[in-house]
């Protein structure tokens, strides 16, 4: 009987053990993946600093040397450079490949894997982030601390609170995608809603421009309502600490419940339309 019960309480953690390891695995193929486009990385990394000068002195025009939107001078190079790195970490406008696999049939591939479809594509996005943390954040970072006087964070608990809302932005930014590619399983052609998407990401996530330059009658309906200010706004905000310390562990407090919904938001489409699932020619 004793022996039963440890068999019985072995198998869950085994089981949870397993998980892991695949999680892991998929990611790490993710990475391997994305490594092997080594003149796209050089290109991008390239093409996201030159743009940065750009940026960076347009908003340094408008600010006029004076605060601008809350943010002073200092800060504004740090939110633009920094947004400059993590754009290909966050990733908002990626390729349409689910998009393509559900038209062309190949995701029923995907449906007859072990691992759920959404939880293997966020190991493998999560893996293209990493290694686009390495490759493609620091190189615009580094330009901005040589070229500009960037604010630097004064708070002990920002560098890793920052560190967390990346890792949420990336999370909540999978699943906006993974959202909208998934409409191909009702209308198989989606370059509508990702044009819409390509369109509207940039300027409602905080990339383009500080969310905080619009009035608050726009803003707060955007912070409260939407994921969208979670995938770039919140973690620049965080960094520059434009805000007060129980203010930034709001915002991060804000992304994750947004995580949480996304996630499930993901699985539900995703249950849904598996029921709804025809294959062309068959």
């Amino acid at each position: 009987m004793g022996l039963f019960n440890a068999t019985a309480r072995t198998m869950p953690q085994q089981k949870l053990v397993g998980q892991i390891t695949t999680f892991w695995v998929i990611a790490a193929s993710g990475f391997r993946r994305y490594s092997t486009y080594r003149q796209a990385t050089v290109a991008g990394t390239f093409t996201n600093t030159v743009f940065g000068f750009l940026r960076c002195y347009l908003f340094l025009a408008v600010a006029g040397g004076a605060v601008a939107g809350g943010y002073t001078p200092g800060q504004l190079v740090t939110y633009v450079w920094v947004a400059q790195g993590l754009l290909a970490v966050v990733l908002l406008w990626g390729t349409p490949e689910l998009a393509d696999r559900i038209r062309t049939g190949e995701v029923t591939a995907d449906l007859l894997r072990p691992v759920h479809p959404v939880t293997s594509m966020l190991a493998a996005d999560l893996g293209r982030a990493w290694h686009a943390v390495l490759t493609r954040c620091v190189p615009p970072v580094l330009a901005g601390l040589i070229f500009f006087h960037p604010y630097l964070p004064a708070r002990w608990h920002t560098v890793p609170l920052f560190a967390l809302s990346v890792l949420f932005a990336i999370v909540i930014t999978f699943c906006c995608r993974f959202l909208v590619n998934a409409i191909a399983y009702w209308l198989l052609d989606v370059r509508g809603p990702l044009m819409l998407w390509t369109l509207g990401a940039g300027v409602l996530s905080g990339l383009l421009f500080p969310l905080r330059f619009l009035p608050d009658a726009v803003l707060l309906p955007l912070w409260l309502l939407t994921p969208m200010p979670s995938l770039f706004q919140a973690p620049l905000d965080v960094l520059v600490e434009r805000d007060a310390t129980p203010v930034q562990f709001g915002i991060v407090g804000l992304q994750a419940c947004w995580l949480v919904v996304m996630l499930l938001l993901c699985r539900l489409v995703q249950r849904r339309a598996e029921r709804h699932l025809v294959i062309q020619g068959g």
